[in-house]
C-alpha cells in the first residue's frame, strides 16, 4: 500500500521549463518500455506508432480565465474561473481580503460587472451581465500554472493551446498535446495512425497538492468530460484489430477510463473524480503520451499505476540526471501500460 511520501522526489528548480521551445515537436521524448529507457525526440513518435493505432486527444480549449477587479467597497479581488455552468454563470476561485457576500457586485478588468452568488465549497458562484464566453475571451488573461514565473503574453496565448483545441472550458492546458504540430499530425495520418477526440475541461484542481499521507483519504477534484460515440466506435475498431489505444495526456486517459467504469467504454458526458493509483486495472488505454508531473501529485500516482511504480521512479531519476525539462512547457514521455 503506497502513501503520499512514496511519490515525492527532489526536482532542481532549473529543471522546470519556464518557456516552450520554439518548435512544438522539438521537445525530447523519454520512451519507457517496460524497464527499458530510450532517449528520443518527440518527432520520433511517428516511428513508435503503427498503422491502425488510435491517438485519442483532448480537444478542450483553455479559457482566458484570470481576472483582476474591485468590489463595490474598493477592495481588490482576483478571480480565476474554474468552470462555466451556463452562458451567464461560472464557478470561480475568488481571492480577496474578505470573501464576497451573496449579492456583492465585482467590477472585473475595469470592463464589466459580476454578482457574487452562493458559495460552493472552495468556489463562488458568479453571475455575469452578458455572455460568459464572450466576456472571458475579450477581457480575461490566460492562466498559466503556478510554477511558471511570468505573466502570459501573446506567445503563451498560442503555445498554451493545442493546435486541435476546439471546445472552450479548461483553465489549464492538456499539456501532452502541446508537442503536436500540424506537420507531425499530417505525417502520422499519412502513416495510417487514426485520431479520435474526447473533451475534458481541465480544472485548477489539477495543480492542487495532496495533503493527506493516506491516499484513501484524499478527496479528488472533479472535472467534466464527454466521450462521443465516434470515439467509442474508433476505440472498438482499434481493439478489434489488435492495435493500441494511445491516450494523449492524462486528461484523455481519465476521460476514457471514467467512461469505462462499467467495464465497457460508453459514450456520454459526466463529472469525473476518478483517482487512479497503483493497483488500478486499466480498461481502455494501452499507451500514454504524457509530460513529467509534480512531486506528490495525483498525476504522478496515475502514471505510476500505468507504467509501474519502480519503472516511473527510475525514469524520473534518469530524466533529472539527463536534464529533461519538466511540467507544462517541458518534455514528454511515452509509456506502455503494465496491464497490456
Amino acid at each position: 500500500m503506497y502513501s503520499l511520501s512514496d511519490f515525492d522526489f527532489n526536482l532542481p528548480p532549473e529543471r522546470i521549463a519556464q518557456l516552450p521551445l520554439p518548435d512544438r515537436s522539438a521537445s525530447r521524448l523519454l520512451h519507457l518500455d517496460g524497464d527499458r529507457i530510450v532517449d528520443r525526440r518527440f518527432a520520433d513518435i511517428i516511428d513508435l506508432l503503427q498503422p491502425g493505432d488510435l491517438l485519442v486527444m483532448n480537444d478542450t480549449r483553455v479559457l482566458k480565465a484570470r481576472f483582476f477587479g474591485v468590489k463595490e467597497t474598493g477592495g481588490a479581488v482576483e478571480v480565476l474561473v474554474e468552470r462555466v455552468l451556463d452562458s451567464r454563470t461560472v464557478l470561480a476561485q475568488v481571492r480577496a481580503s474578505k470573501s464576497p457576500k451573496p449579492g456583492t457586485k465585482i467590477r472585473l478588468a475595469d470592463a464589466f460587472d459580476v454578482t457574487a452568488g452562493e458559495r460552493a465549497g472552495e468556489f463562488f458562484t458568479l453571475h455575469f451581465e452578458g455572455d460568459v464566453f464572450e466576456l472571458i475571451e475579450a477581457h480575461g488573461r490566460l492562466p498559466l500554472p503556478p510554477y511558471i514565473e511570468h505573466n502570459a503574453d501573446e506567445f503563451d496565448e498560442n503555445r498554451y493551446q493545442t493546435v486541435y483545441s476546439k471546445e472552450p472550458g479548461a483553465v489549464a492546458a492538456p499539456t501532452a498535446g502541446l508537442h503536436f504540430d500540424e506537420a507531425l499530425l499530417a505525417k502520422l495520418k499519412d502513416k495510417g495512425v487514426n485520431f479520435a477526440y474526447v473533451t475534458l475541461h481541465v480544472g485548477a484542481g489539477t495543480f492542487q497538492p495532496v495533503r493527506v499521507e493516506a491516499l484513501a483519504e484524499h478527496k479528488m477534484h472533479t472535472e467534466w468530460y464527454t466521450v462521443p460515440q465516434a470515439t467509442v466506435d474508433a476505440v472498438k475498431a482499434a481493439k478489434a484489430a489488435g492495435r493500441d489505444v494511445v491516450a494523449v495526456g492524462t486528461t484523455s486517459l481519465r476521460a476514457l477510463e471514467s467512461a469505462s467504469q462499467s467495464g465497457i467504454l460508453s459514450a456520454g458526458s459526466a463529472d469525473t473524480a476518478l483517482f487512479i493509483t497503483p493497483g488500478y486495472t486499466f480498461k481502455t488505454v494501452t499507451r500514454l503520451v504524457t509530460n513529467f508531473h509534480l512531486p506528490k501529485s495525483t498525476l504522478l500516482m496515475l502514471v505510476s499505476a500505468f507504467a509501474g511504480y519502480d519503472e516511473i521512479r527510475k525514469a524520473y531519476a534518469h530524466a533529472i540526471a539527463n536534464e529533461y525539462r519538466f511540467f507544462s512547457y517541458g518534455d514528454a514521455m511515452l509509456l506502455t501500460t503494465r496491464n497490456k
